[in-house]
């Protein structure tokens, strides 16, 4: 039988202090945007009070299943993305938390595609049961959308000759399937190598990204995040490489610092909905312990008294 694949997960202590607080057993609710394999959700459930509620999001099936495991009556989980986070209540959250990328089971499994180091089906949706996946978008997309994709998303230089490539071997010998199969006609087509890298890592994860509207859902979680905060409330964000964390980092900034109209020097400044309140990157221990760590970065804001 096979063994379930494992999850460490990244700044467990660090998120769930930031989170909830230095507080005894708090009440309120609570939202884990990303379930995953549940390692936040577990600490946060234990450090909760009895009148404290943590609700759950996640697209992915099997972290649905993982979830159903748990029976604590104070947890509740629904399948969606974190995008959904504004349908909850105004002002009804005392935290939320978005721990984002692939959870190592996801890069782990073959079967769904996320990684070069497995060969597998050219899949690499979170949600298996919605959607186009990365074989079926590549067979019809054109030269130009594929390199736009891997441009912008993968900040890949060699994005053109990888498109031309996927889009010659589609037309010769028919489109790509596998992992394997993309891994291998990209390291081709990339001409210099980054020195600790496959060559096709920008582009998986300029894919992933892409298929998965990553970007777009981190954006409308963080404007969501605005509605449901009550005054007090925390948000803290784990990101996993510079395009995520930039979003993160405007976000956090464009909300918190006050900004102040040259054309009316005299008036008061804008009235700011966040508090920036702090930037953790994992220890050197951790690190050691948990290489998917190494590019992980927190941001920490409190939701203020002004109005979203």
């Amino acid at each position: 039988m096979n063994q379930p694949l494992q999850h460490t997960t990244v700044l467990l202590d660090e998120a769930v202090h930031a989170l909830l607080g230095e507080g005894d057993a708090p009440a309120g609710t609570f939202v884990d945007g990303t379930f995953g394999r549940g390692g936040h959700s577990r600490l946060i459930l234990q450090r909760l009070g009895p009148q404290g509620r943590l609700v759950a999001f996640d697209k992915d099936t099997e972290a649905i299943q993982a979830a159903a495991r748990i029976t604590d009556a104070r947890f509740s989980i629904r399948h969606q993305g974190f995008s959904h986070l504004g349908e909850l209540p105004a002002a009804s959250v005392s935290g939320v938390l978005l721990d984002l990328g692939v959870s190592s089971p996801q890069i782990d499994d073959p079967q769904r595609g996320f990684s070069f180091r497995f060969d597998g089906p050219l899949d690499m949706r979170m949600d298996t049961t919605r959607g186009q996946s990365v074989a079926e978008w590549l067979a019809d997309a054109e030269a130009a959308q594929i390199a736009e994709v891997i441009r912008d998303y993968g900040e890949e230089r060699f994005a053109g000759p990888i498109a031309k490539a996927i889009v010659a071997r589609r037309e010769e010998r028919g489109p790509l399937a596998t992992t394997a199969e993309l891994a291998d006609l990209v390291a081709g087509a990339v001409k210099t190598r980054e020195p600790g890298q496959n060559p096709a890592t920008r582009t998986f994860q300029a894919l992933r990204i892409f298929i998965n509207a990553e970007l777009e859902e981190l954006q409308q979680a963080l404007e969501g995040s605005l509605h449901v905060l009550r005054p007090g409330g925390r948000l803290v964000v784990i990101s996993f490489h510079s395009l995520e964390d930039r979003i993160v980092k405007q976000f956090i900034a464009q909300h918190s610092k006050e900004v102040y109209d040259r054309r009316a020097p005299f008036a008061p400044p804008q009235p700011m909905r966040l508090k920036a309140l702090e930037r953790i990157k994992p220890s050197t221990d951790e690190v050691a312990a948990n290489a998917r760590a190494r590019s992980a970065v927190m941001r920490v804001a409190e939701r203020t008294e002004v109005p979203a």
